[in-house]
């Protein structure tokens, strides 16, 4: 099971934490690992480098965490849009990924 965790302060997003193993197939031949991954992977570009909002990032195996400071609304819509792409991504793949949300 993927487990993605987005943090809010105050109502709006600062963060998240995506983690874990969908299990539909070995790692490294895994459709919707492979698709989650790359979502994370996209948001968190965009918001470290494209956008140069100061982030704390932090990636360990089959883990992403990204926590900012800022809660401007370009960033709201970019932790908007990794949601939607998630709770897409859930719906294709059913049963495979848990999103939380977590006041901070």
């Amino acid at each position: 099971m993927i487990y993605a965790e987005f943090f809010r302060k105050n109502g709006n997003f600062c963060g998240f934490e995506v983690k874990g193993h969908a299990g539909l197939a070995e790692s490294g031949s895994d459709i919707a690992c492979a698709s989650v991954s790359s979502a994370v992977q996209m948001s968190a570009n965009t918001i470290t480098d494209i956008f140069k909002f100061k982030a704390e990032v932090s990636v360990g195996e089959n883990t992403v965490l990204l926590k900012t400071a800022v809660c401007d609304e370009i960033l709201q819509k970019l932790y908007d849009s990794l949601l939607m792409q998630l709770e897409l991504l859930s719906q294709e793949f059913n049963g495979t990924i848990n999103i939380e949300f977590t006041e901070v």
